[in-house]
C-alpha cells in the first residue's frame, strides 16, 4: 500500500538486524507467493472479491494476517485497481474482470511482527500496445531502481531511475503517492518518491528496507480520489501500471525481498 505524499517525512528511518531482515524475507515470500497465485487465476469473468477472499484465505493458510485490512479503516485485504484506477482499489463482488482490463494488485502481510508489501499490474487477456508499453516500462523502471539500493547511493537515486526511465518513453510519474520504508510498521521513513524532488535526500545504510513503486500513467501525472475515500483514478481517465517491491539494502547489494523467483517467472 502506497504513502501519501508529505504523511510519512516525520517518520524515523529504523534499520533491521540480519534476524530480522529474515524474518521480513520470510513475510514477503508470503506476499510473493500470493501474488503468484493471483497471476494465474486472473482471467475474464473473475470478480475481485473473489481474488481478494483467496489471497487473504492463503495469508492466514500461511500464520500471517492481512496487512491492508482494516489499516486507517481499509475494508479489504487486497487493493485491486482496474485501467485508470492507480491504487487502492476496493474489491467487490460486482466487478468482474473484461478483456483488455488491466488489474494492478496491492497485496501486504504482517509475519511475526514485521511487514511485507509488494505488488503487480496483470492483463487480463490481450491488451492494446500502448498499454503493454506501459507496463514494461513500468516494471523495467522498478528493476533500474532496484539496482541503485546500495549503500551510499540516496533515494535520490532511486527516484531518478524510475522517473528518467519513465519519462523517456513518454509515460508520468504519479506524484501525490510514493514508497515507504517498511519494517516493523507499515510505513516507516524515508518517503520514496518516483520522482526527483528539490532538497538533499537520505543516504542509503546497510540495513533499511524499502518499498519502491512507481506509479505510472499513460497521459498526465495528475489523479484524484473517488467518493470512496479511497480509490485513486488518473484525472484524465487513462489507464496507469503500479509495480512494487521491498527491498533490502545490503553490503553485498540490494535483496528483493519480495521477489517471486520461487513462484513464477512472470
Amino acid at each position: 500500500m502506497t504513502g501519501a505524499g508529505g504523511q510519512q517525512s516525520a517518520k524515523s528511518i529504523l534499520v533491521k538486524t540480519a534476524d530480522e531482515i529474515k524474518i521480513m524475507q520470510d513475510a514477503n515470500q508470503i506476499v510473493a507467493e500470493t501474488l503468484s497465485m493471483l497471476l494465474d487465476i486472473t482471467e475474464p469473468g473473475i470478480t475481485t472479491f473473489e481474488l481478494d477472499k483467496m489471497a487473504e484465505e492463503l495469508c492466514l493458510k500461511r500464520n500471517s494476517v492481512p496487512a491492508f485490512k482494516g489499516y486507517h479503516g481499509f475494508p479489504s485485504s487486497l487493493c485491486v485497481s482496474i485501467n485508470e484506477e492507480v491504487v487502492h482499489g476496493i474489491p467487490s463482488r460486482k466487478r468482474k474482470l473484461k478483456k483488455g482490463d488491466i488489474l494492478s494488485v496491492d497485496f501486504g502481510v504482517r509475519y511475526k511482527g514485521f511487514y511485507g508489501d509488494s505488488a503487480v499490474t496483470i492483463p487480463v487477456g490481450n491488451i492494446k500496445k500502448p498499454v503493454q508499453d506501459l507496463l514494461r516500462v513500468t516494471k523495467e523502471s522498478l528493476m533500474l531502481a532496484i539496482e541503485q539500493v546500495v549503500p551510499g547511493n540516496r533515494i535520490a537515486d532511486i527516484s531518478r531511475a524510475v522517473q528518467n526511465h519513465a519519462e523517456k518513453h513518454g509515460f508520468s510519474i504519479v506524484r501525490q503517492f510514493v514508497g515507504h520504508g517498511i519494517g516493523a510498521s507499515l510505513h516507516e521513513g524515508p518517503e520514496v518518491p518516483n520522482f526527483v524532488s528539490k532538497g538533499q535526500t537520505p543516504r542509503l545504510i546497510e540495513g533499511m528496507v524499502v518499498a519502491i513503486e512507481p506509479m505510472v500513467n499513460l497521459g498526465t501525472h495528475k489523479v484524484q480520489v473517488l467518493r470512496d475515500g479511497w480509490t485513486v483514478i488518473t484525472a484524465d481517465k487513462k489507464v496507469s501500471a503500479h509495480f512494487e517491491h521491498s527491498v533490502a539494502v545490503t553490503a553485498n547489494g540490494p535483496l528483493v525481498l519480495s521477489a517471486r523467483d520461487n513462484f513464477t517467472d512472470k
